[in-house]
């Protein structure tokens, strides 16, 4: 079992933030890799990217947002109580080098996965910028963190209530067209990935994207998680979770993405009608 020992509600309780006594995966996990988690017997198994380890504490951090069943039942969770199963650290982590300046996108739930990568991309002497953005103030994360991790951060809204009135990637290529940058990394909802890859294409610069496809037994088994990258079949469990986000078919991952989508509301329903009586 593995004890919530922090439960913080975020973005008006509709994102939670779990920390989870796990120390053997503490001790291993690097920046970019995921863990798959199982509320109970009943429950449905979920990756989740770390957003924080602490080896001290022997504990993982993961901040979620709730879009179905599994995650309402994740919610539900006290601190004191315990996730049945947490496996990782899976996938493989992130390259992190001294490659210049690097900008680091974030958007939504991304921004808490995005978060120890910027921090590594900093402390091994690289110069970073940071763009973050959410639909409005209210559902934007990690705001403070993501300014220490960084040595520039740009904050945007879609509904202007904060920072830039806008998109993420309006920044992003204000900022290509500025100054040579040397890398860029990209972690949010799959649309976002794919208009930053797009642009990054255009100026060519390098760009890593982590996908979030829909996923089984994250050891590469079952290939529910299979991706087309460069023309070719991906599993993103363990040849992902990052990926070069100019080779990425972004159109194919949505419409995997969707391919559950009714039952999943169907089921979240459900849950939720039994909760209240």
């Amino acid at each position: 079992m593995f004890k919530v020992v922090k439960r913080e509600e975020m973005s008006e309780g509709n994102v939670i933030l779990n920390e989870i006594e796990a120390p053997k995966i503490a001790r291993k996990a690097k920046p970019g890799q995921f863990v798959i988690l199982k509320a109970n017997e009943d429950g449905e198994r979920i990756p989740l990217t770390m957003a924080e380890t602490d080896v001290e504490k022997g504990t993982i951090t993961v901040i979620y947002m709730i879009v179905g069943k599994s995650t309402a039942l994740f919610k539900s969770l006290q601190v004191g109580d315990a996730y049945q199963d947490v496996i990782g650290p899976l996938g493989k982590p992130t390259h992190i080098g001294k490659l210049g300046k690097v900008v680091c996108v974030g958007g939504g739930t991304g921004i808490a996965v995005l978060h120890p990568i910027t921090r590594a991309m900093k402390e091994a002497g690289n110069h970073v910028i940071s763009i973050i953005g959410a639909r409005s103030k209210d559902l934007l994360i990690l705001e403070e963190h993501m300014s220490a991790a960084s040595h520039e951060l740009r904050v945007c809204t879609d509904d202007g209530s904060y920072g830039h009135h806008g998109f993420v990637t309006d920044v992003l290529k204000e900022i290509l067209e500025g100054e040579k940058i040397d890398q860029v990394v990209a972690i949010g909802p799959v649309p976002m990935m794919k208009f930053v890859s797009l642009i990054t294409k255009d100026f060519n610069v390098p760009t890593l994207v982590s996908l979030n496809p829909i996923m089984v037994d994250g050891t590469g088994m079952c290939g529910g998680c299979r991706v087309t990258v460069g023309g070719k079949t991906k599993f993103a469990c363990v040849d992902g979770p990052e990926f070069d986000g100019h080779q990425v078919d972004y159109d194919e991952l949505m419409l995997r993405l969707q391919a559950y989508c009714e039952d999943e509301q169907k089921c979240y329903n459900e849950f939720c009608m039994m909760q209240e009586s």
